[in-house]
């Protein structure tokens, strides 16, 4: 591909003011307005002064923002460019919009908060994004994870260095997740970069299995929390059980865990399904060096016994292929490394095999990660520690709507990253005309996803019978 030489010279002249470059953002804030975003803002938000009026609109200008691509407050500057305004009233400028969050309280952003999880149900009964919730065979999926997210200097609230080794601030995040739609966040909580992993992590069990059964019966299998080991401890476990989900949550290697490990018997390891591994047709089995086992196990069984917690201890073992340089020649006999997680789980419904695959996939969580800061977490852009932590429910409630958006248009976008949604959805160019007092955009010719943006418009939108010419 190469610049055309058919003239003799380019301009370029920023002066068309029937342009807009996010066509895309108008199903989307239509899908919006559905779920009660602006409403459900302007009913819980109270933030003090002038600068909390019009929350609504404010709130719907930032996640419009985002959607678009913006990743700081300056961005938000191109809600206010061409046809925009003919599209769309109340895009507040960003000085406007900085005012609004750093005007923010802790308790500003729990109610934020509960406009997020609001919204999310109201989304959930405007599209599939959480298809598959109400099957009674199927399991629904809750991890709970916390990642750092990377800023620079002293001027951040509550940055610090925790066990990544960077400065940052640290952001819990939960996500549901069933077999037919990707990942949603149906809890986060903004934290010191300093803090422990497991910090506030039961208040937010609570809060997202909450926000789970309002977005749909989940009549058959319990729900399954799943969790790395650092959220291993009975606070956060037993909020789980007791709000009705089973767990699943690897385990640190302590005298205990290694003294149960040493009970399995040799004749209990099966062989699975992993990265090296070749399926034997004669025999119908995976020939893998990776082996599977489990033995009943209660948590906590250093305390009182009615806080102990019965459940099964599942270990994967893996050939230890890269013995340390002190251990001098090779060992005669293979020498493991051991994985091992608690679970809750019926043995009858998830056996150990099964039990172990499902454990490994809460690596999913990180891809969510990955998505925030690839779009609106690429900056935490206040000084101010609660504007940051606002910042990070808008930018959650602009994922789960770029999301529920994607599954309005097919099942090609339903699992996509924020960035291909956007680029095939959002960030369209369009022309505005008006005839007939009806505002038409004309978009690119040949637009390679134009029959997915057109279902997303129809669905959101429900224009006219189109007219041809």
């Amino acid at each position: 591909m190469q610049l055309s030489h058919t003239v003799a010279a380019v301009s370029a002249v920023f002066d068309e003011p029937n342009l807009v470059s996010a066509a895309g953002l108008v199903p989307l804030m239509r899908l919006a307005e559905s779920a009660g975003l602006q409403d459900l803002a302007d009913s819980h938000l109270s933030v003090p002064t002038d600068k909390g009026a019009n929350a609504g609109l404010k709130v719907a200008s930032v996640v419009a923002g985002m959607a678009a691509g913006a990743d700081s407050i300056t961005d938000m500057g191109l809600l206010r460019h061409g046809g925009m305004p003919r599209l769309f009233t109340g895009a507040y400028a960003p000085s406007t919009l900085g005012s609004f969050l750093r005007s923010f309280a802790f308790g500003h952003v729990r109610q934020l908060d509960a406009v997020a999880s609001r919204f999310l149900t109201g989304l959930a009964q405007h599209s599939r994004l959480v298809a598959g919730l109400g099957d009674p065979q199927g399991r629904v999926l809750i991890d709970i994870d916390d990642t750092i997210i990377e800023v620079h200097g002293y001027a951040k609230q509550g940055s610090g260095f925790g066990y990544s080794g960077i400065r940052g601030l640290n952001a819990l995040l939960a996500t549901v997740t069933t077999g037919q739609a990707a990942p949603v966040i149906v809890g986060q909580r903004l934290r010191q970069g300093s803090c422990g992993s497991a910090r506030g992590a039961r208040r937010l069990v609570a809060d997202a299995l909450a926000t789970v059964n309002k977005l749909g019966q989940h009549a058959g299998l319990r729900p399954l929390l799943r969790a790395d080991s650092a959220f291993y401890g009975r606070a956060t476990i037993v909020t789980a059980i007791n709000a009705g989900a089973d767990v699943s949550v690897t385990l640190r290697l302590d005298t205990t865990v290694k003294k149960a490990i040493a009970s399995i018997e040799e004749t209990a390891w099966a062989t699975i399904e992993y990265t090296d591994a070749v399926y034997d047709e004669p025999t119908g089995c995976w020939i893998s060096r990776a082996e599977v086992a489990e033995i009943p196990f209660t948590a906590f069984c250093s305390a009182r016994k009615s806080d102990q917690v019965p459940g099964r201890l599942i270990v994967r073992r893996i050939p230890d292929l890269n013995p340390k340089a002190d251990q001098g020649q090779d060992t005669i006999f293979t020498t493991w490394r051991f994985h091992a997680f608690f679970t809750t789980t019926d043995p009858g419904v998830m056996d150990t095999v099964t039990a172990d695959k499902t454990h490994r996939h809460h690596a999913i969580i990180e891809q969510v990660h990955a998505d925030l800061k690839n779009s609106a977490l690429a900056h935490l852009p206040s000084g101010k520690f609660a504007a940051n932590a606002a910042w990070l429910v808008l930018a959650v409630m602009a994922f789960n709507l770029t999301r529920a958006a994607a599954t309005l248009t097919g099942p090609a976008l339903a699992k996509a990253t924020t960035a291909t949604i956007r680029r095939t959805l959002v960030t369209v160019p369009a022309r505005i005309a008006t005839s007939a007092r009806r505002l038409t955009l004309h978009l690119p010719l040949a637009w390679p996803w134009q029959n997915r943006w057109t279902d997303l418009f129809t669905a959101t939108c429900d224009p006219p019978t189109a007219i041809t010419y």
